[in-house]
């Protein structure tokens, strides 16, 4: 009981360390995430390519992105199957058009936004996304528009 009683404080410290550390790491991607949709926001204002009044999805690929072909591609194709033109989707290569890449802090492809129906940037996924996360983002974005009224 004696043993249990002096490691006590170095297993609460270590625990401490890593809740803060968690929670830094947290902080950092919420933070991070936030400032990728602001810039987003700025960059959607003059974003032609989207037709208002329905929700998008913007990807950004490459012509030899594995990820992109092999899954993101077929995960949006199956979205647009399942809400059967409820949405639209815009690919852009970002080998292409790194001016809108850079407007948009892509970082890596696959890379996606999820669009409201203003074209206001609303979600961000780095990397793949399956089709029942961006189901369910498209989902919260209605969601708040409804709320918002907006």
């Amino acid at each position: 009981m004696t043993h249990f009683l002096a490691v006590l404080p170095s297993a609460i410290t270590r625990l401490l360390c890593a809740s803060a550390v968690i929670g830094l790491t947290a902080g950092a991607f919420f933070a991070f995430r936030a400032l990728v949709l602001a810039r987003a926001a700025r960059a959607a204002a003059g974003f032609s390519l989207f037709r208002r009044g329905k929700p998008g999805i913007l990807y950004f690929t490459a012509r030899d992105c594995a990820t992109c072909k092999a899954a993101q591609l077929p995960a949006l194709q199956a979205l647009e199957r399942h809400l059967d033109g409820g949405v639209q989707v815009i690919e852009i290569d970002a080998l292409n058009r790194p001016d809108l890449a850079r407007e948009w802090s892509v970082l890596s492809v696959p890379t996606t936004f999820v669009l409201d129906k203003a074209g206001r940037p609303r979600e961000v996924n780095h990397g793949f996304a399956s089709t029942e996360k961006l189901l369910s983002q498209l989902r919260r974005v209605r969601w708040r528009t409804l709320r918002s009224g907006s």
